[in-house]
Formats: structure tokens, C-alpha cells, sequence
């Protein structure tokens, strides 16, 4: 049994696993974590429907909110309590320039990458406040990845810094031109996002086969928005909403029980 604590910029997400399968997850808004009452208020519940939970896995890219987190957990849990850093035993090759900066969701969806891919290269998409693209080769080395704004935050930035444009929700476009301002805005923002993974996805796979002459390469896809833009995009794509929970799971597996 392991409890594995996910904390995105936006939600976060408290999961329970029992060897591989996920029992149960539970999302809320990372701003109602705002102290440590509220996020023992997320824990205690959980802990208390599973007694025999003793160990904790976190993985965060707030780091004020995560020590909080690891805190709580460590307070109430009698076991261990690992948080994902790039300094840990990774079930990849990890060349970047500066490790530290690598975020934790990208180690951990690159780490459950390898897990469910472990001969094949595979491009890993989380899908959420900022969009990533990681990319594996084959022999498990870390080749390189993108970072752009999100849905939302292209939604709210175009909201924020003009004097009329408002703040459209999120959802799926009808057709591709619209009719009105805030059809526009919605439909500009979705279909640019999947036209430009599509064509970044294109490049990438033809940079891979001209280097290594491997044609088959896997598209992994996790995050918020992963529903919505990977049913719309046309290459083949594995969508895995909890690949980050997962991948901090294995991360875990790899890591604590050899201090034990």
C-alpha cells in the first residue's frame, strides 16, 4: 500500500495504491491546500479509510506548498515519505542541462514512460497548466522536450492583457472558424494547441528516425487537458490521466526499499 500525493500548479491529487493498481484518487483545487490544516484535511480521510497505509510518495511542482505536504505526511504516517527529485535512482538517463530544473511531473511521467515502454522510444505529453513534451529513445536516454503555455493560461492571459476580449471556458469547437468573439477566442486557442503538438510531434518523429532509423514511436498522454486534445489529435496516442500518480509509484519502488 502506498499513498502518492500529486501537486500541479492547479490541482492537486491524492491517490492510494495497492502494488500496481490505483484504488482510489481525489482531486482538489491546489489553492485550498493553503495551510496545514487544510491539507490534513485532505489526508486524515484518506488514512483513515486505509489504516494500514504507512508510506507516502510525493510529487510536486510548488515547492512552498510540497514541503507542507511532506510535513503533513511525515507527521502522520510511521513510514517513509519520498519526495521525486531529479537526484534520485531514475529508470532513465537523464541528460539536461540544469537537473534540478527538471520538473518533478516530467521526471515521473518520463519514469512511467519507461515502465510501460521500456525498448521503445516514446513521447511523453502532460497536458495541463503548462503543456511539456519529454522525449525517450529507445536505449532509455532522455533526448530533449518543449514547454508552452496551456489552455487556460493562453485563455487567460489573452483576457487579461487586452481591454475587451473576455475569458472563455474551455471545450471543445463545433467547427473551426467562429461566429463570435468568444468562439473565436475558444477555437483559436484549441485548435492552435492540437495543430501545433501535431506538427511539433511530426518533426520530432522524423528527427528520431533520421538519428536512429526507428519508425514506430509511442505518444503518451496525461494532464488536464490530455482528455480534450489527444481525442482530437490524429496520430495514435495512449492517454493515461493518472501516468504522473503512476510514474511517482514507481519512482517509489525503484527508490525507498533499499533504505529499509
Amino acid at each position: 500500500m502506498l499513498f502518492v500525493v500529486e501537486i500541479g500548479n492547479t490541482t492537486a491529487s491524492f491517490a492510494v495504491f495497492k502494488g500496481n493498481e490505483c484504488l482510489e484518487v481525489q482531486k482538489v483545487p491546489a489553492k485550498l491546500l493553503s495551510g496545514y490544516e487544510e491539507i490534513a484535511a485532505q489526508i486524515v480521510p484518506i488514512l483513515k479509510k486505509y489504516p494500514t497505509l504507512r508510506d507516502a510518495a510525493l510529487c510536486s511542482v510548488v515547492p512552498s506548498l510540497g514541503s507542507a505536504v511532506i510535513a503533513s505526511l511525515s507527521r502522520h504516517l510511521t513510514g517513509q515519505v519520498l519526495e521525486v527529485t531529479a537526484s534520485m535512482h531514475l529508470p532513465f538517463l537523464l541528460q539536461y542541462e540544469s537537473p534540478d530544473s527538471f520538473g518533478a511531473d516530467r521526471i515521473a511521467i518520463c519514469a512511467q514512460s519507461s515502465r510501460l515502454y521500456p525498448e521503445e522510444p516514446v513521447i511523453a505529453l502532460d497536458i495541463g497548466t503548462a503543456i511539456t513534451i519529454d522525449v525517450l529513445s529507445s536505449d532509455r536516454k532522455y533526448l530533449g522536450g518543449l514547454i508552452m503555455p496551456g489552455l487556460d493560461l493562453m485563455a487567460k492571459a489573452l483576457h487579461e492583457h487586452t481591454a475587451r476580449l473576455p475569458l472563455v471556458t474551455i471545450d471543445r469547437p463545433h467547427k473551426l472558424i467562429g461566429n463570435s468573439t468568444a468562439e473565436c477566442i475558444r477555437n483559436g486557442i484549441i485548435l492552435s494547441c492540437v495543430s501545433g503538438i501535431e506538427g511539433l510531434l511530426v518533426k520530432i518523429k522524423a528527427l528520431y528516425h533520421e538519428a536512429d532509423k526507428e519508425q514506430a514511436i509511442r505518444v503518451l498522454a496525461t494532464g488536464g487537458s490530455a482528455p480534450l486534445i489527444a481525442g482530437m489529435l490524429e496520430c495514435s496516442t495512449v492517454l493515461d490521466e493518472h501516468a504522473v500518480l503512476k510514474g511517482t509509484r514507481y519512482l517509489y519502488t525503484l527508490n525507498a526499499p533499499l533504505s529499509r
